[in-house]
């Protein structure tokens, strides 16, 4: 009976130092996998929100693996920064906000795309209380800023990119106006059409401009053809007049010359000179010319073979 008094309690004794291995074992456990949770990976255009005993902290944009304070002490909101959203004017909950009033008090029907990004993860998260609903206002009011400081033949045809550059511009300052972290890609106008009951006239009218601007085109490429062969012709004739000229030039210098000569040579010997020039002026006149002698008191003239060609009559009998 002693014995076995003595034997519980080194049974119960023994006992505490497995409980305490395995309580450690499950504190260091617990506390490896809380830590793990602050163990955090950011894929390519992933942004991460970081907060303090939930205070903001800081944006982190960085790629790869992060670590932060477990939660509660801190706690991270991943968020896609880098993708393209497109909204569409108008949608199905709006479809009567498509019609936009000119400058000129016409009524025209536009369409348009809006592309846009985060460029401020925080400030889209937090800053607005729907960012949807937010660009999509912000959007009809820049568009009809711009429609109504533009003409409908304006927006129909002749500044339809100026209006998108400009409407995209007004978005972006809005947007900025509000702090929203949005970035406005691009705003491009789609279907642009004026109310139905004049449709077929301004039809026409967007007809007529488009034959312009092809007549336009097809002047403008004649003159590319023509002209370049005008500016080739202009260079030629010149450089012939210049060839001319100096031909002429040297041509009357020659002849000048020689006249100083003969000049010189009338000078020391005139009765010989005036026979010789006499004489070298009827060769020229008379070169080539059909010989005829008219024999005095005759009535009617004989021509006279050449000499030659009697000569060779005879020689060839």
């Amino acid at each position: 009976m002693v014995e076995n008094q003595d034997e519980a309690p080194r049974l119960r004794g023994s006992g505490r130092p497995v409980f305490i291995s395995v309580l450690v074992l499950f504190i260091t456990g617990a506390l490896a996998f809380w830590s793990y949770s602050g163990v955090y990976k950011l894929e390519p255009g992933q942004a991460a929100l970081l907060f303090q005993m939930g205070k903001y902290k800081k944006t982190e944009l960085r790629e790869g693996l992060h670590f932060h304070l477990p939660p509660p002490l801190q706690r991270r909101e991943i968020i896609l920064v880098d993708s393209i959203v497109r909204e569409e004017f108008p949608g199905d909950e709006d479809v009567s906000s498509s019609a936009m009033q000119t400058k000129d008090n016409n009524i025209v029907i536009l369409n348009f795309i809006v592309q846009y990004r985060i460029s401020d993860a925080f400030s889209a998260r937090y800053r607005l209380a729907s960012r949807r609903q937010t660009l999509r206002d912000a959007a009809q009011a820049a568009v009809r800023e711009v429609v109504g400081k533009t003409t409908i033949d304006e927006v129909l045809s002749d500044r339809r990119a100026e209006v998108e550059f400009e409407a995209s511009e007004t978005l972006q300052r809005i947007l900025n106006e509000y702090g929203a972290g949005l970035l406005v890609r691009s705003l491009q106008l789609q279907d642009v059409e004026p109310p139905e009951a004049v449709r077929e006239a301004f039809d026409d009218v967007i007809a007529a401009a488009q034959d312009r601007d092809r007549k336009i085109n097809e002047a403008e490429g004649y003159v590319n053809e023509v002209l370049p062969n005008a500016r080739a012709q202009a260079v030629e004739i010149v450089q012939s007049a210049h060839a001319y000229s100096e031909e002429k030039l040297a041509q009357a210098t020659g002849d000048a010359s020689r006249f100083k000569a003969l000049t010189e040579e009338y000078k020391s010997a005139p009765h010989v000179t005036r026979e010789r020039l006499y004489l070298e002026a009827m060769e020229e006149v008379m070169e080539g010319s059909e010989i005829i002698v008219v024999e005095g008191g005759v009535n009617q003239v004989l021509p006279l073979k050449p000499l030659l060609e009697g000569v060779a009559s005879d020689t060839g009998q």
